[in-house]
């Protein structure tokens, strides 16, 4: 089986992989998330494990966007991971590390250590990385930059990095949710050590132009049956001001009579529906860099 992810070695998407999968497959690393979703629907891979919203942060609109308009695979599973930033510098310069002037990692990362940062670096030079694993291996390759990485501790393990700082995130309640896509609804996302914390669906809905109180109904469609959501969202269609599709979780899997009904009855409203998975959310424990290492 091969799996791939957002890399190069020691991201947290490579993390979330190494937890999930455990060592008995093949894992590619992709430098984008575009290339690893392209392999998937290109058959190069089996799944695909790609970031699809931070606590912090929010939504990875790359990764949802590319499922919607370019790639349209399935969820098959998620996985839900602590988020624990360290700052770390090449071991030559381990006593300069309060000199270094430049900074150098995933823009999300980045904004995560926000207070940090502008406490103990102000007006720093920030530099975006592709994932904060790339950050890492660049700082690992450049021991005459002073230069640091933020990244977690799967990544100055695996390229040879000091930690200096250790827990440098603003808030300690931090956490990533990956998808784990696949090209079919029916892709059996194999068993995993973790245990699964909740089932999930996820659908895309289109609302009727021109129609009064659209939202509300499809709300209320949901409501009356009891179906607890534990998200909506709105993205752009991209085909013109104003024009939007909306993400829906529903905390339950597919079954034989609520959610169709709901969707039917969504369809009957002149709504569109697109039905993105139905699967097992599993959450990492804390500290679990060590036990994927």
């Amino acid at each position: 089986m091969k799996v791939g992810f957002l890399g190069p070695k020691a991201t947290f998407t490579h993390l979330a992989v190494q937890s999930y999968f455990g060592d008995d497959i093949e894992q590619v690393a992709y430098s984008t998330i575009p290339q690893c979703i392209d392999a998937v629907a290109g058959g190069e891979i089996d799944f695909a494990v790609v970031p699809t919203e931070n606590a912090l942060e929010g939504s990875v609109n790359l990764t949802i966007d590319y499922l919607i308009h370019e790639q349209p695979l399935y969820i098959v599973g998620e996985i839900v991971s602590p988020i624990e930033q360290h700052f770390m510098v090449h071991p030559a310069n381990r006593e300069k590390w309060e000199q270094v002037n430049r900074v150098y990692s995933h823009s999300h990362a980045i904004a995560q250590c926000h207070k940090f940062l502008h406490k103990t670096f102000k007006g720093i030079t920030y530099d975006y990385a592709t994932s904060t694993g790339a950050a890492a291996y660049y700082v690992s390759q450049h021991s005459e930059e002073l230069v640091a990485a933020i990244a977690n501790k799967l990544a100055a393990e695996e390229y040879g990095l000091e930690i200096v700082k250790a827990n440098i995130h603003d808030y300690h309640y931090n956490h990533t949710r990956f998808a784990i896509v696949h090209p079919s609804l029916d892709g059996e996302c194999p068993s995993s050590k973790l245990v699964s914390e909740k089932e999930k669906t996820t659908l895309m809905v289109t609302l009727p132009s021109d129609q009064s109180g659209a939202l509300h109904q499809v709300l209320s469609a949901f409501t009356w049956r009891k179906l607890n959501l534990s998200k909506i969202e709105s993205r752009p269609m991209k085909t013109g001001l104003g024009n939007y599709f909306f993400i829906i979780d529903i905390d339950m899997k597919v079954d034989e009579i609520l959610i169709p009904g709901a969707i039917s009855e969504l369809e009957a409203l002149g709504c569109g529906v697109k039905l993105l998975g139905t699967y097992n959310a599993y959450m990492i424990k804390q500290g679990a860099e060590k036990e994927a290492k």
